[in-house]
């Protein structure tokens, strides 16, 4: 421990923190503008610098280490005029026009410049050169209002292990983004919406459905229907000035009867849907296994995250085998509602739009790959981010927060609790083993509250294990069997879980990973800014929408097993392998 004092404030933290890390913990704010949160310090904005007792320059905070006995000034003139300087001279080139802005109001470097009170920025230079880089289908760059922070630098090659940009040549020509000025879809990369999600400024930002999706909703020959992931109602409240956490689900159901779409459904509902085909293949594939003795792809791994799946497609194609057939509860929504549904409501699916609302950037992608098309239409035609669809509930002049709440219409409206968590890292795991250990044991979870504790929270890699103790008789082959079931968010943990497996120093039997941290609550789509204690306080919002519903195991949705009833037959069927589970593709060697 080390004893030091920070603007008069004597504290004691831990040896081997920076300046920047322990004025956090002494609650003084530091402003930055390239520090990532579990990053290498890269000390490139020198926004942080602070005054040290004893040092003749001022010290970059965030790669500053500290020492026993060092005072430090936060707040002196000389640091001020100092940080007011650096962001007049980052201003002097950025080429952006805060009017048109995409993240005006949304901006940190606005902010930043407006809390530092710069209205005359004193430096006439060279701007830096616009290029702007639309070819992917989930993410836009626009380099002329890049400000070279290197904030999307460290979180794709470090956080996410991905490395699709990176800093090139030297001072003002530096350049963020591909190597040899490719274009994104050029290069490896997963479009997980992270660096957008980070970058401080407009540099980087999604690629938006919201023009298309008016267009729809203005086009009275169109039945538009509307899909809500999990994640958006414990985060969509933030783009009103609600806290982190605050559960609007009411409120957005209203909000979108409000702009005009015709149903609004559950994402939730396809997610319950998604058990029950994961969950029968999981324990398919144990039983080929034990009972036999065929070589099957084990450990499973879940197929919920687009960007994962490119991720292995691009780094690990000799594991494609072991990721679960089912499409996404966004896709599998959209297969039902332009097959199920367009028949239930008498409608050619060629008339119905199908818009998801999502956490995640990568969906954009997802629903134009070639293969989600099995309705004999694209399953999903346009993918809101929250961020989007806040703005669209803005551009309508509704008041969000005075709203009432209502419910989401039939049949594609209901879903249980265990649908609600696929939000959280460790939710798809827990929803799968709350069904598959009920249907072989014929009774439920016996753990407290149906939550498995091991794998909550915000570890990077989690695991648990439980054995089956008895079982109906159908499943006695997996009687003594322990099942070992891992976690892992965030790509980067997703490798090192993967490398394990393939060196034979892991075994398991079913694998979850979520692209993003905290998984879908810390979608690329969310709300900025997004640390982990906003991670924390959305994941308990999620987690309380869980506990407070009835009925919280996805077997046990009365219109589920309708579903199944009335069109799909049974999990696995035909019908449902035809239109709910997709394949991959190898996009490297192996």
């Amino acid at each position: 421990m080390a004893k030091i004092q920070i603007n008069d404030k004597k504290i004691e933290v831990k040896d081997g923190l920076t300046i920047l890390e322990s004025a956090d913990i002494a609650g003084i704010n530091i402003p930055t503008l390239c520090h990532v949160k579990g990053g290498k310090p890269r000390g490139a904005c020198r926004v942080c610098v602070v005054e040290v007792e004893g040092a003749r320059n001022l010290q970059a905070s965030c790669s500053t280490p500290i020492k026993d006995g060092m005072v430090i000034k936060t707040n002196t003139r000389r640091v001020r005029k100092a940080r007011q300087t650096v962001v007049e001279l980052i201003l002097s080139e950025h080429d952006g026009d805060c009017k048109t802005c995409d993240r005006n109001n949304d901006c940190e470097l606005q902010e930043l410049a407006r809390e530092l009170s710069i209205s005359n920025i004193r430096y006439e230079g060279s701007k830096t050169k616009r290029r702007i880089d639309d070819s992917t289908p989930a993410l836009i760059r626009d380099s002329g209002k890049c400000i070279k922070c290197g904030r999307c630098v460290t979180v794709c090659s470090e956080i996410q292990s991905v490395g699709s940009i990176f800093q090139q040549h030297r001072g003002f020509a530096t350049v963020v983004g591909p190597a040899f000025d490719k274009n994104l879809e050029d290069v490896v990369c997963v479009q997980c919406g992270q660096c957008a999600a980070i970058c401080p400024v407009g540099a980087i930002i999604e690629k938006t459905h919201i023009d298309y999706v008016w267009d729809a909703l203005d086009n009275p020959k169109k039945y538009v229907v509307v899909q809500t992931a999990p994640a958006i109602r414990a985060a969509l409240g933030e783009c009103f000035g609600n806290p982190p956490g605050t559960l609007v689900t009411g409120k957005m159901t209203t909000a979108l009867r409000l702009l005009g779409f015709d149903s609004i459904f559950d994402t939730n509902f396809a997610a319950d849907l998604t058990i029950m085909e994961e969950g029968t293949e999981l324990l398919t594939r144990l039983k080929k296994a034990i009972v036999d003795k065929k070589n099957v792809a084990l450990p499973m791994f879940t197929s919920c995250s687009p960007a994962w799946i490119k991720f292995a497609e691009h780094f690990y194609p000799d594991m494609l085998d072991n990721i679960s057939t089912c499409k996404s509860p966004q896709q599998m929504f959209g297969a039902v509602a332009k097959t199920y549904f367009a028949k239930k409501i008498n409608k050619d699916p060629k008339d119905i739009v199908v818009v998801s609302v999502m956490p995640c950037t990568a969906k954009k992608y997802e629903a134009q790959r070639p293969e989600m098309n099995d309705s004999g239409e694209k399953d999903v035609d346009y993918v809101l981010t929250t961020r989007e669809l806040a703005k669209m509930i803005k551009q309508a002049g509704i008041d969000f927060n005075i709203l009432s709440d209502s419910e989401m219409d039939s049949p594609l409206g209901l879903s249980s609790g265990a649908a609600d968590i696929f939000a959280n890292t460790g939710g798809v795991m827990e929803a799968a083993v709350r069904t598959a250990y009920e249907i072989v044991t014929g009774k439920p979870l016996p753990l407290n509250n149906l939550h498995i504790e091991p794998i909550a929270g915000l570890q990077g890699v989690k695991k648990a294990s439980l054995k089956i103790e008895e079982t109906l008789s159908e499943w006695s082959f997996l009687k003594g069997v322990e099942l070992k079931v891992a976690v892992a968010h965030g790509l980067g943990n997703a490798r090192k879980i993967l490398d394990a497996i393939k060196e034979n120093k892991e075994n398991f039997h079913f694998v979850e990973i979520m692209s993003c941290p905290g998984g879908c609550i810390g979608g690329g789509g969310q709300p900025r800014f997004t640390t982990d204690d906003v991670r924390l306080k959305r994941i308990q919002a999620i987690y309380k929408e869980d506990e407070g519903k009835k009925l919280r195991k996805s077997h046990e949705n009365p219109d589920i097993i309708k579903l199944y009833e009335e069109f799909l037959g049974k999990p696995l069927g035909e019908k449902s392998h035809h239109l709910l589970h997709t394949e991959y593709t190898q996009r490297c060697k192996a």
